[in-house]
Parts: structure tokens; C-alpha cells; sequence
């Protein structure tokens, strides 16, 4: 009669795979964290330039058009919307044709005009909202990006944050305070200006 034996695992077998494991998890995890922190760059620029794009084909089209103007504000039909634009002021270096409102409110841009900017001159734009407590609902998956409004009249300025890479206290998303956190890009109607702002983690 023939005899089968199964060798089991020694204990030097299981302590060197799992030295083998542990050594390839070591070395994994930056890399899995490098292409994330990558592929969120990635998505901020890719949706800066779009938005910079948008911005400028605006104010093209309000050129060509004759620099159409209803009496009060500088406007352009732009897919289908009125797109109210900036008007020149030089005393304060305001440059005229960029988007600031979707309806006639005297020209002071809102948390509310950047999300309306947003939701109008982008193609199938990622969910946004101004609220904080949305990125902290039950519905907080769907949205991609945070808006806030910055800056000094006439210097106000929209701030669009990559929701992924804000500022968690306990879990809870914060609202941030300045460009200084996250990855983000700006957009300042007065000069027509779209910076973006790669904030290390």
C-alpha cells in the first residue's frame, strides 16, 4: 500500500510569505496613493481648462456679435442662455465681456452667480453645490465639487474645490477658507482670470 503525505506549513514557510506580503503591501500602498493624488490633478486641470475655455469662447462670442448690450448690461445668448457680462471699468481695472450672472443682479457676482457660471457655460458639468451640509448629506456622493465666494468687491472671486481633497474634521467635510486647501482653481470675472492651485497634502 502506498502512503501520500501533504507537507504542511512550517513556521520559518508562514513567517517569510508573510514578510513577503507585508513587504509588497509597503510598497503598493504609496503608489496606489501617488495615482490617486495623480488622477485628482488629473481632474482639476482637465475641468480648469474647460472652464477657461468656456470662459473665453463667452466673451468671443460677445465680441463677434457686436458687443451686444440691452441698455443696462453686456450680455450674450450662450447655449441657450443669457449670459450677463462683466462691464468695462477702468478706475477699477474691471475688463469688459466675462461672465458674471446669469440674471441682472447690479453686477455683483454671488456664491449663487458662480454656481449658475458653472452650471451654464460648462458641458455636462460635475455636481456642485455652495452648501457645505450637501457634502455632508445623504446625497453627498453625487457632488464633485464646493464653490465659495472670496475676495473684496470688485475683486470678488468664485473658488471651485475638488470636494475629494478638502479638509475632513471627524469625518465631517469643513468648509475651507481659502485657496490654500485642496486642490482648486479660481475664477475671477473682473479680469476674466482662471488660476488653478495645486495645494500639497
Amino acid at each position: 500500500m502506498r502512503k501520500s503525505t501533504i507537507e504542511g506549513f512550517t513556521l520559518i514557510k508562514l513567517v517569510v510569505v508573510v514578510a513577503l506580503l507585508g513587504l509588497l503591501i509597503v510598497t503598493l500602498i504609496p503608489r496606489v496613493i501617488h495615482l490617486t493624488e495623480k488622477a485628482q490633478q488629473v481632474n482639476i486641470e482637465s475641468t480648469a481648462n474647460d472652464f477657461a475655455n468656456a470662459i473665453l469662447l463667452a466673451q468671443s462670442q460677445w465680441i463677434a456679435e457686436g458687443r451686444p448690450h440691452d441698455g443696462t448690461h453686456n450680455l450674450v445668448d450662450y447655449n441657450g442662455h443669457d449670459l450677463i457680462l462683466t462691464a468695462e471699468d477702468k478706475p477699477n481695472k474691471v475688463r469688459a465681456g466675462y461672465p458674471i450672472a446669469l440674471a441682472p443682479n447690479d453686477d455683483i457676482l454671488s456664491v449663487n452667480d458662480c454656481v449658475d457660471i458653472w452650471n451654464n457655460i460648462l458641458q455636462l458639468p460635475p455636481r456642485l453645490t455652495s452648501n457645505i451640509d450637501d457634502l455632508n448629506g445623504p446625497d453627498s456622493d453625487s457632488y464633485k465639487y464646493f464653490v465659495s465666494l472670496q475676495g473684496t468687491r470688485p475683486s470678488y472671486f468664485c473658488v471651485y474645490f475638488l470636494k475629494e481633497t478638502l479638509n475632513r474634521v471627524s469625518e465631517v467635510y469643513a468648509t475651507p477658507v481659502d485657496i490654500n486647501v485642496g486642490l482648486n482653481f479660481t475664477y475671477q470675472p473682473a479680469i476674466g482670470s482662471v488660476e488653478m492651485t495645486i495645494n500639497k497634502r
